[in-house]
């Protein structure tokens, strides 16, 4: 299944669109549109939530640092791919926090959970920290 991207192979050289009206500014950001997240961070699974949206291409929603969460999503290769159900994981234990991820990033649709119950897991947190804030403290 092929999936279309906006814009892709649409920009000239020089970074400006290639069919840009006259007179508007043509800078692309890093981010689409549609990327548009709800972010639901734990301290632990009976800890109360904190939720966030978070849109980039520009960075806003109600984020409280948004620009660093899209930076980091942006940096990072794949960043909702899960752990690999067969990979051998460090059994060092980050905390009992716990994080999901809804919406869209990059034209695909995002629904995944981040723990930091292993070194693989603590590992996929710390890939993309930023987006999940400050995390609440445990109680």
């Amino acid at each position: 299944m092929l999936l279309p991207l906006a814009a892709c192979g649409d920009e000239q050289a020089n970074g400006n669109p290639a069919e840009a009206p006259s007179g508007t500014t043509s800078v692309q950001p890093s981010g689409t549109p549609a990327d548009s997240l709800t972010i639901t961070v734990r301290a632990s699974a009976e800890a109360p939530a904190k939720t966030w949206k978070l849109t980039c291409g520009p960075p806003g929603g109600t984020h409280p640092k948004a620009a660093d969460a899209c930076a980091a999503l942006t940096k990072a290769k794949d960043p909702f791919k899960p752990v690999p159900k067969d990979k051998m994981c460090t059994q060092i234990y980050g905390g009992p926090e716990i994080a999901t991820v809804k919406g869209t990033w990059q034209g695909k649709d995002i629904d995944t959970e981040f723990t930091r119950a292993d070194g693989c897991q603590f590992h996929r947190w710390t890939e993309v920290a930023p987006v999940f804030g400050d995390v609440p403290k445990v109680r």
